[in-house]
């Protein structure tokens, strides 16, 4: 590209470039600013005028200095290699980057996505003369212990196979030929997608399977289904990341895409030296093996925090398409969100509320709906799903805010935090009382077949008890505990059973990190079985603190440590339960005819 066909700039305001005589320029155009090849993006144009926003430093940037279009849009490379690699916001890798210019990333460094000089076994599935379509599976690379990677045919591509090699392969190399309607087509390894267009797929299937996490506040109360969409809200401290890190480790999901977009740089530290560490408690392998990073602090240019979002939800969906179940952490959409004001400030656009963009809304929607539980392209369909959980950081804790307000239109599951629960040592420090789940109706269903047909009826009972608890907590705080019946007495013990020995989980405990959906059934089940139990002999003359003191409550209570090769110690310990009430309502009886 000569001199002659480069733009040039006019302005400069922070990581906004105004550059004039791009010929050819369209939105979303990646284009070189100055000298330094610094990575940028089309986001506006007026008349010959174009608005880029600029993913590196734009410091000593001036008037004059050349600006150079690619034609092409921001996009991802996709294919072997793409997992246990850490990349910052617009895919380019952090080791590599760390080899070229030290701890701090130098400007106008371009690294590819996916290595080109380490070589792949490539299998082929499909043979010479085969027809296929996009979606198509050409062949398999074993990308990791975990991980079976599918060379797909790219969308939009169709004919028949006139070559396919077999064996070790750079992804650079040519290892499929292809007759089409417009001539021969040369695929490799490698896909190039652009990150703001959804991938296609064949069919949408309702998400009507639960994403198992062995959380038990989420999985008994407030479910995400397998494609489903879920936000974390809370104040500093309240335990987001940690929500996070745990579903990472634990949710029954294939593939893991953690975006760290614009966290501190100490918590995104801990992330990439503790995720290599952890195990994969399913296979015994590093978590790595089936997860990708992408990391973009909060010191690093802020325009890549937009691209983060996209650049991570766009492998996401490559690996969706493959048949596998994804879950994808964003933490947090707020940094996300403050770098679409600060970008809207400098194009001098009408703000909306609180100098977010008008359309902030519009953004936080096109993100949350590429998730979804889907029937891929091609001739062999599978079915994946990309379930999307993002950490919202409302200022101060607001959860009336525009970021939380517009992320709750959008998605089905809401685990609001509370700092009080957080304070009080009890995680995760979800509440019970303002979180819901529109997945619940339509994974019962599900639950009942797999786990016990009375799973949805546990559920609304505990439920009905947590908010029972809730309205007779004003009493006592007025008149004491004292001024309760028994029944209420009944009733704020059972609830207080729920939150300690149920919902409260020990993230430290190999016992009570992870509980199967089958010892969640049998520890609600013991829980409530007091309170039924309790609610057939309170109207009997026995003294209400003789029931709540009962030997066998301190085993209950220690109940969730029972380990899951265990489990028949519930039924052991749901007749010891019911023997001491039976034996406290024989004494009452005796004590009664002595009388």
């Amino acid at each position: 590209m000569t001199e002659a066909k480069a733009g040039v700039i006019t302005k400069v305001a922070g990581p906004l470039v105004v550059a004039k005589g791009i010929p050819g320029a369209t939105m979303y155009d990646v284009v070189n600013v100055s000298e330094h090849n610094l990575i940028g993006e089309i986001i506006e144009i007026h008349g010959d005028e174009s608005y880029i926003q600029v993913y590196e430093d734009t410091s000593g940037l001036g008037p004059g200095e050349p600006v150079h279009s690619t034609y092409h849009p921001l996009a991802v490379e996709l294919g072997p290699g793409l997992v246990e690699s850490i990349y910052d916001g617009i895919q380019r890798p952090l080791k590599q980057l760390k080899l070229m210019s030290g701890d701090f990333i130098s400007r106008g460094l371009e690294v590819p996505g996916l290595d080109r000089e380490k070589e792949w076994d490539f299998k082929p599935v499909k043979k010479v003369g085969d027809h296929v379509t996009s979606g198509t599976t050409l062949g398999n690379v074993q990308e990791t212990v975990l991980i079976n990677h599918r060379i797909m045919v790219p969308p939009e591509i169709e004919g028949t196979i006139k070559f396919i090699d077999t064996g070790m392969h750079k992804v650079t190399d040519i290892i499929c030929i292809l007759e089409g309607k417009n001539g021969e087509v040369k695929l490799n390894m490698i896909q190039k997608w652009p990150v703001r267009i959804g991938r296609p797929y064949k069919q949408r299937l309702r998400p009507e399977i639960p994403l198992i996490t062995g959380q038990r506040v989420i999985d008994a109360f407030f479910p995400i289904a397998k494609g489903g969409t879920a936000c974390v809200p809370g104040p500093f401290g309240s335990g987001k990341t940690v929500i996070q890190h745990q579903l990472a480790k634990w949710a029954d999901a294939e593939v893991v895409i953690f975006i760290g977009c614009g966290e501190r740089g100490n918590e995104m530290t801990d992330v990439l030296l503790e995720f290599p560490e952890l195990k994969d408690p399913k296979s015994g392998e590093s978590l790595m093996k089936r997860t990708v990073l992408i990391a973009n602090t909060s010191n690093m240019p802020v325009a890549a925090r937009e691209a983060s979002v996209y650049t991570g939800v766009t492998i996401a969906e490559y690996f969706r398409d493959m048949g596998y179940s994804v879950a994808l952490m964003a933490d947090s959409t707020s940094r996300w969100a403050e770098a679409l004001r600060e970008m809207s400030g400098r194009l001098e656009e009408m703000p909306g509320e609180e100098g977010y963009p008008a359309y902030l809304g519009t953004r936080i929607s096109a993100f949350y709906e590429r998730a979804g539980r889907t029937i891929s392209q091609g001739d062999d369909p599978r079915e994946g799903a990309l379930s999307v959980i993002g950490a919202v950081s409302p200022p101060g804790g607001d959860l009336a805010e525009p970021v939380t307000q517009n992320t709750l239109r959008v998605v089905k599951v809401f685990w609001g935090l509370e700092y009080k629960l957080a304070h009080a040592r009890h995680f995760p420090a979800i509440s019970w009382l303002s979180s819901y789940s529109l997945y619940s109706n339509m994974v019962d269903e599900y639950l009942s077949e797999e786990v016990n047909p009375e799973w949805p009826v546990l559920r609304r009972e505990s439920m009905r008890i947590l908010q029972l608890e809730a309205e007779l907590e004003e009493i006592v705080r007025l008149v004491g505990i004292e001024a309760l019946s028994k029944r209420e007495r009944l009733i704020m013990e059972t609830a207080k059973s729920i939150r300690e020995d149920f919902l409260q989980q020990n993230a430290f405990d190999a016992d009570d990190t992870y509980t199967s959906m089958t010892k969640q059934f049998l520890l609600l089940k013991l829980v409530l079985s007091f309170y039924s139990e309790g609610e057939k002999v309170i109207k009997k003359d026995i003294d209400i603190n003789d029931l709540i003191s009962l030997p066998v409550r301190e085993k209950i209570g220690r109940a969730k440590y029972i380990k899951e090769k265990e489990l028949d110690k519930f039924d052991k310990l749901e007749r010891e339960l019911k023997d001491q009430i039976e034996n406290l309502v024989i004494k009452a009886q005796k004590m009664e005819a002595e009388e």
